[in-house]
């Protein structure tokens, strides 16, 4: 049960350090980004209390092989790959909105629907849909960047009107974020999946638009089973999911949805065992390969070694 809960390192030239939910980032000299994905894992805006082993190794991988099988659409901001749970980056000024895109009407989307909404971030939906159905096109259904809570839905028109994003950012953002869907989601149908619903952030050094944060992954991504899909959609069943959302379920079936008063249900060992299981089931899935488990050993001092070893690189550079 081996697991990076969190880090506390101290690096040369290091100049500001942040604890996200899952992630811990070293800024490195003002111009670099050192992530750490640790194994902490959230649901509902809430940290659970034990940490999921090789759940960052399946993230930051998953991310890293997504960033370089789109880097001819749009630059990204990876530069390395020292560690399995470490990516390093350039610092970019990130643009204030998230670009969610949608092929099928799911999740929040759907959810929506069913309460006689036909409108979603300004794009107009088709009466007579069910849940999980493909939509006549991709729609983007941007959230703004909440620093406290919840992001909230946004439109484009809000968008331009409040200054968020110029219209000639906003533009490129919109070509962006269709050509990376399309891509993933051919690299989904290559694997037997179905790219549901994603999102992407990106960010600017100088007048340059750079792609952000991890993509393609479970936790930023819904997949569904492209060979149960049609079946499943004509019975009215639920679709089976490739994402996290199985977490998510079991802490519903155990009374817990991050509401005031509720307690997080104990994790025992053959829960947290489980859960990373099924972690290494959507890392094989997803890219095609079998799940390459590190040595083991103190994965702190690993990760320390191999970002020291990165800095130098980038000292070198």
């Amino acid at each position: 049960m081996n697991a990076l809960k969190e880090t506390s390192f101290n690096f040369p030239k290091q100049t500001a350090f942040y604890k996200g939910k899952v992630r811990d980032v070293y800024t490195i000299d003002n111009k670099y980004l050192a992530m750490v994905v640790s194994d902490r894992i959230s649901a509902f805006d809430v940290v659970l209390p034990r940490a999921i082993p090789f759940k960052g190794q399946v993230l930051n991988l998953i991310a890293a092989r997504a960033l370089k099988a789109t880097e001819d659409i749009i630059p990204n901001w990876l530069i390395d790959v020292p560690d399995p749970n470490v990516s390093i980056g350039r610092i970019c000024k990130p643009f204030k909105v998230e670009m969610v895109i949608r092929g099928y009407l799911s999740g929040h989307a759907w959810r929506e629907y069913q309460l006689g909404k036909r409108e979603v971030c300004g794009e107009r939906l088709p009466d007579g849909l069910n849940e999980n159905d493909k939509l006549p096109e991709p729609i983007i259904t941007p959230t703004t960047k909440a620093a406290v809570g919840h992001d909230e839905d946004i439109s484009e028109k809000e968008i331009l009107k409040q200054g968020i994003v110029s219209r000639e950012d906003y533009t490129k953002l919109v070509k962006y974020t269709k050509a990376l869907y399309k891509r993933g989601a051919e690299i989904a149908a290559e694997r037997g999946l179905i790219l549901v619903d994603t999102k992407y952030e990106y960010g600017k050094v100088g007048d340059q638009i750079y792609l952000m944060d991890e993509i393609h992954t479970p936790d930023s991504s819904r997949y569904f089973y492209a060979d149960s899909y049609d079946k499943l959609q004509e019975a009215g069943d639920p679709q089976r999911q490739l994402s996290k959302e199985f977490v998510r379920k079991w802490l519903i079936e155990n009374g817990f949805q991050g509401k005031e008063g509720q307690q997080v249900p104990l994790m025992t060992d053959e829960v947290v065992q489980s859960i990373s299981e099924r972690y290494i089931e959507l890392y094989e899935h997803i890219v095609g390969e079998d799940f390459d488990y590190p040595n083991s050993g103190d994965i702190n001092k690993r990760v320390e070694s191999n970002i020291l070893a990165a800095i130098d690189r980038l000292e070198v550079e």
